[in-house]
């Protein structure tokens, strides 16, 4: 008796330690840059080195007031400061270009200055860049990529210099001149990439009707957003739909399917569910979820910079 109930005891533990080890979320970080660092971040804000430039910009993931190098600081090129109506400016300190180009490995970006502090280029996507590469290589067969909301072009570069033919679809006619400018940066301008300026939901559904197919697709959806004729997009409600009408375009023998998202609030759960009732139903293959996240120089801490979902073949 006494053992039996030892061994019931020692199951319900593993069971637990199981459970633990399953709701642990994954956490990805984009380590491998030299062109792009945070050196310091603090109270709303982060000092970031983009080249030989350093900028400050708030985010709100950073919720600690200490800075770790307060000399640091002094030493910032521009700041972003937000405006009490909405939005913002830059106040140049040194001279910053209009524009300016970093390197991820072999890949070459434009980096801008924007309106609402962004500067074209999200550095914790190269997590996602890597991994779609290595994806597309190994698979030793032509590939098909969809970029959808591709923005200016950080996963569409990366593809193409895999070897992959790309449709990049996004619904602002400058972010998809910019994206063709980060193409010719990376000397990939010779490959086959068709730029769609479009509401992606269209897109898709017209993309059905026309019987194409694709090997990959990956789409990084805003919160909420208006395609190029005032179409509204809610990420709540338009999500799933979306996903579902992928499915539809997606060829015998997909490669991966790859959700972004930084939307606050959103659980990395919410992609890996969406993907489980759609592309899971109509493939085998693993699902996994997880953070992106970006290290800080010379310190423990970690810049958590949103979420993705994957379903990729087995």
């Amino acid at each position: 008796m006494n053992n039996i109930l030892f061994f019931y005891n020692s199951f319900k533990i593993l069971l637990i330690m199981v459970k633990l080890i399953l709701e642990v979320v994954i956490l990805k970080l984009a380590n491998n840059w030299k062109d792009y660092e945070i050196i310091d971040m603090a109270n709303g804000r982060k000092l970031e080195r983009w080249g030989k430039y350093i900028l400050d910009r708030p985010d709100p993931q950073i919720a600690w007031l200490d800075k770790s190098f307060e000399n640091k600081w002094k030493k910032k090129d521009a700041k972003y400061i937000r405006s009490k109506s909405g939005g913002g400016h830059w106040e140049n300190i040194n001279y910053v270009p209009e524009s300016w180009q970093i390197k991820y490995k072999d890949l070459t970006f434009n980096i801008k200055q924007m309106g609402f502090k962004h500067t074209g280029l999200f550095p914790e996507q190269a997590v996602n860049w890597d991994y779609m590469i290595d994806k597309i290589k190994r698979s030793k067969r032509k590939i098909k990529v969809l970029n959808l909301f591709a923005y200016t072009g950080g996963a569409t570069v990366a593809c193409s210099y895999a070897g992959a033919d790309v449709v990049h679809v996004d619904s602002s006619k400058g972010m998809v001149a910019w994206a063709k400018e980060n193409l010719a940066a990376s000397n990939l301008e010779n490959n086959y990439v068709r730029f769609i300026v479009d509401d992606c939901v269209k897109f898709v559904e017209r993309e059905i009707r026309r019987g194409n197919k694709y090997d990959a697709i990956v789409m990084d959806p805003p919160s909420f957003g208006r395609g190029a004729n005032g179409e509204v997009w809610n990420i709540e409600e338009s999500l799933y739909k979306l996903v579902k009408l992928c499915n539809e375009v997606l060829s015998d023998n997909p490669l991966f399917f790859l959700i972004n998202s930084y939307t606050t609030g959103m659980s990395p759960t919410v992609l890996e569910n969406i993907l489980l009732l759609t592309v899971g139903k109509k493939y085998k293959g693993v699902i996994t979820s997880g953070e992106v996240g970006l290290p800080m120089t010379n310190s423990n801490l970690i810049l958590p910079c949103g979420i993705y979902g994957r379903w990729e073949n087995e």
